[in-house]
Protein backbone atom coordinates (compact mmCIF):
# COMPACT_ATOMS: atom_id res chain seq x y z
CA UNK A 1 0.00 0.00 0.00
CA UNK A 2 2.67 2.52 0.94
CA UNK A 3 4.57 1.66 -2.26
CA UNK A 4 1.56 2.79 -4.31
CA UNK A 5 1.36 6.08 -2.46
CA UNK A 6 5.08 6.71 -2.85
CA UNK A 7 4.94 6.05 -6.59
CA UNK A 8 1.99 8.47 -6.99
CA UNK A 9 3.71 11.23 -4.99
CA UNK A 10 5.68 12.77 -7.92
CA UNK A 11 2.53 12.93 -10.04
CA UNK A 12 0.59 14.60 -7.23
CA UNK A 13 3.41 17.08 -6.58
CA UNK A 14 3.55 17.93 -10.29
CA UNK A 15 -0.22 18.57 -10.36
CA UNK A 16 0.06 20.91 -7.34
CA UNK A 17 2.88 22.88 -9.01
CA UNK A 18 0.95 23.16 -12.29
CA UNK A 19 -2.15 24.31 -10.41
CA UNK A 20 -0.39 27.06 -8.46
CA UNK A 21 1.77 28.33 -11.33
CA UNK A 22 -0.63 27.99 -14.27
CA UNK A 23 -4.25 27.26 -13.46
CA UNK A 24 -4.82 29.50 -10.41
CA UNK A 25 -3.29 32.67 -11.98
CA UNK A 26 -5.27 32.08 -15.17
CA UNK A 27 -8.51 31.76 -13.19
CA UNK A 28 -7.68 34.92 -11.21
CA UNK A 29 -7.00 36.84 -14.44
CA UNK A 30 -10.28 35.66 -16.02
CA UNK A 31 -12.14 36.79 -12.90
CA UNK A 32 -10.47 40.24 -13.05
CA UNK A 33 -11.34 40.63 -16.76
CA UNK A 34 -14.95 39.65 -16.14
CA UNK A 35 -15.20 42.16 -13.27
CA UNK A 36 -13.58 44.87 -15.42
CA UNK A 37 -16.04 44.27 -18.27
CA UNK A 38 -18.99 44.36 -15.87
CA UNK A 39 -17.84 47.66 -14.32
CA UNK A 40 -17.47 49.54 -17.60
CA UNK A 41 -19.59 52.67 -17.77
CA UNK A 42 -20.39 55.43 -20.20
CA UNK A 43 -17.50 57.86 -20.69
CA UNK A 44 -14.70 55.40 -19.82
CA UNK A 45 -11.69 55.65 -22.10
CA UNK A 46 -10.72 52.18 -23.31
CA UNK A 47 -8.48 50.33 -25.74
CA UNK A 48 -9.64 47.16 -27.46
CA UNK A 49 -7.46 44.08 -27.76
CA UNK A 50 -6.96 44.97 -31.42
CA UNK A 51 -5.61 48.41 -30.45
CA UNK A 52 -8.59 50.67 -31.17
CA UNK A 53 -8.78 53.67 -28.81
CA UNK A 54 -12.15 55.07 -27.91
CA UNK A 55 -14.59 56.22 -25.28
CA UNK A 56 -17.64 54.20 -24.29
CA UNK A 57 -20.71 55.90 -25.70
CA UNK A 58 -23.37 53.32 -24.84
CA UNK A 59 -23.54 49.92 -23.14
CA UNK A 60 -26.02 47.23 -24.17
CA UNK A 61 -26.71 44.80 -21.31
CA UNK A 62 -28.79 42.42 -23.47
CA UNK A 63 -26.04 41.23 -25.79
CA UNK A 64 -22.97 42.24 -23.79
CA UNK A 65 -21.79 44.82 -26.28
CA UNK A 66 -20.89 48.48 -26.14
CA UNK A 67 -20.63 51.29 -28.64
CA UNK A 68 -17.26 53.03 -28.73
CA UNK A 69 -16.96 56.60 -29.88
CA UNK A 70 -13.76 57.12 -31.84
CA UNK A 71 -12.40 59.99 -33.89
CA UNK A 72 -13.78 58.32 -37.03
CA UNK A 73 -17.24 57.52 -35.70
CA UNK A 74 -19.06 55.05 -33.50
CA UNK A 75 -18.33 51.32 -33.56
CA UNK A 76 -20.07 48.43 -31.82
CA UNK A 77 -17.75 46.05 -29.95
CA UNK A 78 -18.23 43.11 -27.63
CA UNK A 79 -17.32 44.00 -24.04
CA UNK A 80 -14.90 41.07 -23.94
CA UNK A 81 -12.89 42.73 -26.75
CA UNK A 82 -11.79 45.53 -24.42
CA UNK A 83 -8.29 45.05 -23.04
CA UNK A 84 -7.93 45.22 -19.26
CA UNK A 85 -4.17 45.98 -19.21
CA UNK A 86 -4.10 48.54 -22.01
CA UNK A 87 -7.18 50.36 -20.70
CA UNK A 88 -5.73 50.53 -17.18
CA UNK A 89 -2.46 51.89 -18.61
CA UNK A 90 -4.40 54.52 -20.58
CA UNK A 91 -6.32 55.66 -17.49
CA UNK A 92 -3.40 55.49 -15.05
CA UNK A 93 -2.23 58.80 -13.63
CA UNK A 94 0.72 60.21 -15.55
CA UNK A 95 4.04 60.41 -13.71
CA UNK A 96 5.68 63.81 -13.87
CA UNK A 97 9.46 63.65 -14.17
CA UNK A 98 11.54 66.50 -12.82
Amino acid sequence: MSEGILSAWPMLAMFVVVYFFMIAPQMKRAKQEKKFAAELKRGDKVITKSGLHGKIFEINEKDGSCILETMSGKLKYDRSAISLEMSKTLNAPKKVEK
